[in-house]
């Protein structure tokens, strides 16, 4: 009774296995609203790094992709629950996401900013410095403390559920006061509008923003911020028990960094190289 019960089990887990290699098409879903990480053109399609990297690892998988939008709030739910197949969407890899969903390999690394309204008159500082938060020393405490002293008593936006709302919860929740967006859109808009003194974001979110026109009564304040909660890049959020398409993508992006393919899409997207060589 054992053994054919334990036959019964195997053909389960072969004709699961078979199902999962068999695959021959995958969606993936993406913000859409975090340019030139993901945007969505006037036609309605969506464009941008994510895109074409995972354009690029759909061929070298042999498999026909879809990408479908889907608003940042729920798109890790919406993956667990089959809604598509993979996210593509400057996802940060995370301890945190990784308790509900498996990553690839980073495809690309970056980093984030604050942006502060230029009107404020704020104590310069250097935004090219770096400050990776994965430990913190003294030295860097003390870089930390002058900037919370430079946004003491301010309001400061972040996009909701987001690592970066953790961290500048972390850093200045208990001198400034943080308010949460459903966007990078809206958060801009409060911006112009005065009705928030500055934010944290993804450094390449806010390039394309302070080099519009609306951008021009802002500029980047204070180092530039990676590592801690961030973690170590930038991967595609799949499915726990999508072993086999974690280890696909995994080959497929050490493919596109060692061709060169992953730095020059980093250079054509956001005019430096991220990719996996110059960000791990």
């Amino acid at each position: 009774m054992k053994r054919t019960l334990l036959l019964a089990l195997s053909l389960v887990v072969c004709a699961n296995n078979a199902g999962a290699m068999d695959r021959k098409t995958l969606t993936i879903a993406s913000e859409g609203a975090s340019p030139p990480w993901n945007a969505i053109t006037p036609q309605g399609e969506l464009a941008g790094f994510d895109i074409d990297v995972g354009r690029d690892l759909c061929r070298r998988m042999k498999f026909e992709c879809t990408f479908v939008p889907q608003d940042w709030d729920g798109i890790i739910p919406a993956l667990t629950v089959g809604k598509f197949d993979a996210i593509m969407s400057g996802m940060a890899i995370t301890e945190k996401r990784k308790k509900s969903i498996a990553f690839s390999k980073p495809y690309a690394g970056g980093f984030n900013q604050v942006v502060i309204r230029k009107d404020l008159n704020l104590p310069p500082t250097d935004t090219l410095a770096e400050l990776d938060l994965t430990t913190i020393d003294p030295e860097k405490q003390a870089k930390i403390e002058e900037l919370r002293a430079a946004l003491n008593g301010r309001t400061l936006g972040v996009l909701r559920s987001s690592n970066s709302e953790a961290v500048l919860n972390e850093l200045f929740g208990k001198v400034a006061t943080i308010r949460s967006y459903d966007s990078q859109d809206n958060m801009h808009l409060d911006l112009v509008a005065e009705r928030i003194d500055g934010g944290l974001a993804d450094y390449f979110t806010w390039k394309a923003f302070l080099d519009s026109t609306d951008g021009g009564i802002a500029t980047l304040y204070g180092p530039r911020l990676s590592g801690g909660l961030w973690g170590p890049g930038v991967g595609v959020g799949l499915r726990q028990d999508d072993g086999e398409l974690v280890a696909a993508f995994d080959s497929a992006i050490e493919a596109a960094t060692s061709d060169g393919t992953l730095k020059r899409l980093s250079e054509q997207w956001f005019k430096i190289d991220v990719s996996p060589q110059t960000s791990n």
